[in-house]
């Protein structure tokens, strides 16, 4: 019998892995870290728990959405205004 939140846990290593190609530190640095954090809860089989971890992934995904969105932000505002003196 498969586990139904398998397809939920590959769901969320393929988004943080997508996610992953710009972070700052490099692609291959977070996939690394992607693959490791992985392989530590591997061998997880409670529901109960597997569904916190999968809400920690998807909040680790809303971070890396809001540092990218910042980042954007401040590369629009460094072309379009001038710098403020101080």
């Amino acid at each position: 019998m498969a586990n139904p939140l398998r397809g939920e846990v590959i769901r969320l290593y393929k988004n943080l892995l997508y996610l992953g190609r710009e972070y700052p530190k490099g692609a291959a640095y977070f996939r690394d870290r992607l693959k490791s954090s992985f392989m530590k809860n591997k061998d997880v089989t409670d529901p109960d728990q597997i569904k916190q971890l999968v809400a920690r992934g998807d909040f680790v995904i809303k971070e890396l959405e809001a540092l990218y969105f910042l980042r954007k932000y401040r590369t629009m505002k460094k072309r379009y205004y001038e710098p403020e003196k101080q």
